[in-house]
């Protein structure tokens, strides 16, 4: 893997980082008029389409991409993916984009702390110490007292649950399954179980919100076409940590578009959650590689 190469796939995660914010803001919008499971249920139908069309087009067609001895847990991580969607847009809703993703940001640590019993790897000290510094962050975004025990202050923390759940189990079954197998399952388990409470919430949309909801449809299939590419490029662990960046364009957005407000509480919180959840990712690069070295000869 080259230099060069690197450099290409963190560019072009930073564009990725970029669409899935403008996503976020347009969610929000639709979200704010809309019922939030029909807007996520047309989103995934042309998701599950782009899925369709990505495995019909790859070697051994649909048979291959759906073939798996790991179903149950496939249509799981797809469930759990279409759950935090649906709840993460509706912190945007409750919270706004700015205080939603400064919680939200969470996930890397809820990974690092379930990676033990969900998939056995074992956890250190001194991630285990970033673990408890990044919930230090959580609360002083929450401030206790304040918004800590409200019921809006959960929702980005389920959301941040289901996000690190999902993200576990898909190198669970990445010990098996194929990525297009994987990718395959995530789309159509979301739209199969978005579908019946999507249709029964309908609500008429107007033109310009359908307008919203296409540019919303087409840039979701093309922000996960440029994730895949990226993956290709490079190693997650040299791009992951751009993934923050989602914060600073959605917290602009929020601020410039909607209005919001970054207060300084926020602010540092953020920073300590994203410092603890850097330090959990660089942690883990650093054991894989000395794995790594220890099984060269």
């Amino acid at each position: 893997m080259t230099e060069q190469n690197t450099r290409a796939a963190i560019l072009l995660m930073i564009l990725t980082t970029f669409i899935f914010s403008v996503q976020d803001a347009v969610s929000r919008h639709l979200a704010d008029n809309y019922n939030v499971i029909m807007i996520i249920m047309i989103r995934y139908w042309f998701f599950a389409a782009f899925v369709i069309t990505v495995a019909m087009r790859s070697a051994g067609g649909l048979r291959a991409a759906a073939r798996t001895r790991l179903l149950g847990i496939q249509i799981f991580r797809g469930v759990l993916l279409a759950a935090e969607v649906c709840i993460m847009v509706l912190g945007f809703v409750l919270l706004g984009l700015v205080e939603a993703h400064a919680v939200f940001a969470c996930y890397p640590l809820l990974i690092a702390a379930l990676s033990g019993p969900v998939l056995g790897e074992s956890v250190g000290w001194r991630r285990w110490t970033a673990i408890a510094v990044g919930f230090i962050g959580i609360l002083v975004i929450l401030r206790p007292g304040f918004h800590v025990f409200a019921p809006a202050a959960l929702v980005p923390l389920a959301a941040a649950l289901c996000f690190a759940l999902y993200g576990l189990l898909t190198r669970y079954v990445g010990r098996e399954d194929s990525a297009a197998t994987s990718f395959f399952w995530t789309g159509v388990a979301g739209v199969v179980v978005l579908t019946p409470p999507g249709l029964w919430l309908w609500e008429p949309m107007s033109p310009a919100d359908w307008g919203w909801m296409a540019f919303l449809c087409v840039s979701a299939s093309f922000a996960l076409y440029c994730l895949i590419k990226v993956y290709e490029m490079a190693e997650a662990s040299a791009v992951q940590p751009f993934a923050y960046l989602q914060l600073v364009f959605a917290s602009a957005i929020g601020l410039l578009v909607f209005g919001e407000t970054l207060e300084p509480m926020t602010i540092l919180g953020a920073a300590i959650v994203v410092g603890a959840g850097l330090f959990t990712l660089f942690r883990a690069r650093r054991k894989a590689s000395l794995k790594h070295h220890r099984r060269l000869p």
